[in-house]
This record gives C-alpha cells, sequence and structure tokens, in this order.
C-alpha cells in the first residue's frame, strides 16, 4: 500500500525498487509477551465495554457522564494512577478526568479520549447492546467508548509488564467532545503543550467501510459563519416600496458569496440555516443565515473571512440594508505534521510485526479534539487509536471484536518504542 505521506515522486521511486527493499529487509518479529498480554486481555475489553455502553453519557446527560468519570477515574486508581476531577468551564457542567503517573524515562506521554456520546437518554431501548458474529452494538461503542477500552486495557497491560520508561504519563478523559469540547478544548490544548507526544484515541473505520484499518493525520477544523441583516420593516400589502426587504438581501449575499471558498486553500463554506423574523404581512426587517466552515488548514478562517467581507462589500441587492459577517472558530484543525507523521509510520512498522497493514489518512471533514492537542504544534500528535467500527452518530453503531488485539498491540507496543526515544 502506498504510504501517502510521501509525494508522487518519491513514491514512483518505491514502486521501482520496493521488491529490493522488502527482499532485503526483514520484517521484525512481534514482542511475544505484549501479544500475549493483548490476546489475554480481550475478554476483560469486551465486558469493560459492555459496562460502558449500558451507562447512557449523551452530552448533556450530566448523570450518565459523572457515571462515566466515576467508572474510568476507579480504572486509573487500580492501575496506580493519581486522579482528579475539574469541571469543564462550559456546557452542561460534568467533570473531565486527568490521570497522572510519573516514571523514571525522559519522554511525556499524553492519551486522550472523551465520555461523551451524541445519543440521547433512553437510547438503551431502542438500540440496546447486542453481540453479532464479529460485531458488538452499542450507542457510543466506537466513538468512543471502544477508544477508552484500549487506553485502559493498554495502560494496564504495561503497568503488569512493570513499563515505567517515562516521565511523565497523562490520562484525560473530557464529556463534551460532541458538542466542540466548549469546556475542555483550552485545557486539551493547555495540557498536550506539556507533552511530548500525545495519542488520541477516537475510532478507526471498519472493513466494511474501509479496506483496512488507519490512523488520521488530519482532520477539519470547525468554524460558524453567522450573515445578518438589518433592513426596514413596511406594510407588505399597503406599501412595500417603503420596506428593504432583508430576507431578499440575505439571499442575495448567501449566492454571492457561495463560491467564494473556492478561491481559499484550506477552508469550505456551507450555508446550511436561514431565518428571519416578522410577521407574515410585513416586509422583513431582520434575516440571519447560519454557516458551516470547515478548515483544513491552520489559520485558513482567516483568509475565508477576509474574502467573504470583501465580496459582500463588493454589492448589494436591496438599497438601504445593512449585512454583517462574523466568523466564530469552535474547534481548530489538526494536521499531524513531520512528528505526528513519523510517529505513526512507527505505528505502521508496528502493525506488519502481526502481519496487518496500517493505513494513515491525510485528512477528514470531520472535527477532534487532536485539534486541540495540536494547536501550538508543540507535541507529536497521532489520531484513531480507538477500535474498528462504523455507525457513529447513527442507528446500530458497532465495533469490529477482531480489532482488539490489534490494537492493543499497537498501543503498547507504540507507547513502549516512545519510551526508548
Amino acid at each position: 500500500m502506498m504510504n501517502r505521506r510521501f509525494p508522487g515522486v518519491f513514491s514512483a521511486l518505491a514502486v521501482t525498487c520496493g521488491l529490493v527493499l522488502a527482499s532485503s529487509a526483514a520484517q521484525a518479529a512481534p514482542d511475544a509477551k505484549l501479544l500475549a498480554a493483548a490476546e489475554k486481555a480481550q475478554p476483560a475489553v469486551i465486558d469493560n465495554l459492555k459496562g460502558m455502553v449500558l451507562i447512557e453519557s449523551g452530552s448533556l446527560n450530566v448523570d450518565g457522564l459523572m457515571k462515566m468519570a466515576d467508572m474510568v477515574e476507579g480504572q486509573l486508581k487500580s492501575t496506580g494512577f493519581k486522579t482528579e476531577r475539574r469541571k469543564a468551564t462550559a456546557g452542561a457542567g460534568a467533570d473531565i478526568v486527568i490521570g497522572t503517573l510519573k516514571g523514571t524515562g525522559k519522554r511525556k506521554i499524553m492519551l486522550q479520549a472523551h465520555m461523551d456520546t451524541v445519543y440521547p437518554a433512553g437510547i438503551l431501548g431502542s438500540q440496546p447492546y447486542k453481540v453479532e458474529g464479529n460485531r458488538i452494538y452499542g450507542p457510543g461503542i466506537a466513538d468512543d467508548k471502544g477508544g477508552i477500552a484500549v487506553m485502559l486495557a493498554s495502560l494496564n497491560i504495561l503497568s503488569n509488564a512493570g513499563w515505567r520508561d517515562y516521565d511523565t504519563l497523562t490520562v484525560m478523559f473530557n464529556p463534551d467532545e460532541e458538542v466542540g469540547s466548549v469546556g475542555s478544548g483550552e485545557l486539551i490544548a493547555t495540557l498536550a503543550d506539556q507533552h511530548d507526544v500525545v495519542l488520541s484515541f477516537e475510532p478507526t473505520a471498519a472493513k466494511s467501510v474501509a479496506k483496512g484499518e488507519a490512523l488520521l493525520l488530519g482532520a477539519a477544523g470547525i468554524a460558524t459563519a453567522t450573515l445578518e441583516v438589518k433592513g426596514r420593516a413596511a406594510h407588505a400589502g399597503a406599501a412595500p416600496e417603503l420596506g428593504r426587504n432583508a430576507l431578499y438581501e440575505l439571499a442575495y449575499q448567501m449566492l454571492q458569496t457561495k463560491d467564494v471558498p473556492k478561491e481559499t486553500p484550506g477552508a469550505t463554506l456551507n450555508w446550511t440555516v436561514a431565518s428571519a423574523n416578522g410577521p407574515l404581512n410585513q416586509i422583513t426587517a431582520k434575516a440571519q443565515a447560519l454557516g458551516d466552515i470547515r478548515i483544513t488548514q491552520p489559520g485558513a478562517e482567516k483568509k475565508l473571512e477576509a474574502a467573504l467581507r470583501s465580496k459582500i462589500e463588493s454589492g448589494k441587492l436591496i438599497p438601504d440594508t445593512e449585512t454583517t459577517l462574523k466568523v466564530e472558530v469552535g474547534r481548530p484543525a489538526f494536521v499531524a505534521g513531520e512528528k505526528g507523521a513519523a510517529l505513526a509510520a512507527k505505528a505502521q512498522d508496528i502493525y506488519k510485526e502481526i502481519d496487518r497493514e496500517l493505513a494513515l489518512a491525510p485528512m477528514t471533514g470531520g472535527g477532534t479534539d487532536a485539534g486541540f492537542a495540536g494547536r501550538s504544534g508543540k507535541a507529536a500528535v497521532v489520531e484513531s487509536f480507538g477500535l474498528a467500527g462504523f455507525g457513529y452518530h447513527a442507528k446500530d453503531e458497532y465495533i469490529e471484536v477482531d480489532s482488539i488485539v490489534p490494537r492493543l498491540y499497537l498501543v503498547t507496543r507504540l507507547l513502549t518504542e516512545i519510551g526508548k526515544q
């Protein structure tokens, strides 16, 4: 499989000499102890998954989120971590769980996952936990309770093996990822900047969706554009000419700005919501549109905002109307960069030890907390160490059982390799 980290010239060279490289480089043997420990841990991982899925923990379900926090905190303590709870600074008011462990090595390593799901209270009534062959179904089981289960089991395996080859090992579970990490994003960014490496545990795609498991090297940032138009009210039947229709002007501005992102590398915009106030028999005085912005290059949102303002100022349909634009960034874009790509390449080598291929996905349109962790560029950040699955945010979300052992092996081996650096 072509390594996506390299440009086409290098890829062509790799094709030319690939047979020589394959024959001259011996594949490393797996770490027998870690692989055996991963295989032994699988039943406990499945039990842990079931326990978490049976806790409904939607982003607004504070009671469920607190139960999840109790559960993960207890497991961290049993592995020797010192734990603390912090209230999210915004949102529903659930707790963030942070665990820290001191070792004897040099590297500072952070692991992160989220406890919340998108599902409403009572979802287990229509989407229960169930096992069908190689799939286990349940709301939030892949996104992100599978990631939590992999993380906790990996830490337990390494603890039992006596691994302490790190300076500081930090674990963070936040309760609001699905609503933009509004109360935890800044803490993620602050903690990440204190570490050398951050592994984030969102899921990877199931085999029915993708050719193979992957790690993620990039994810779009998310911003919101708000377009507001002020016009003038007037009687829609008796004197419409005295009014200034804000709704017409809003539609005009939406249409004239829709192609602006095509000239702004690293940003997309789709106007997705529009509204207007006033009675049916009145020329609309105020109208508003909201746009979904995705950012794949740091700083692209500023360029997009400037281009949108320029287009808006270039002309209007309805005289005497006033149009204003506001762009607010929620989750920053995640771009792994050279440090993250090098770490992911090491992960690829580890997967080969157990005869599995690991793809590197350069970019996805969905947001991730890896964006906060990698915002400053100080730490090497890689995403998607969770289980293979699909159906996220939808009916019949599931994980694939046969991804459990490989993912446990990947995480434990990669952590030991990071500790050697």
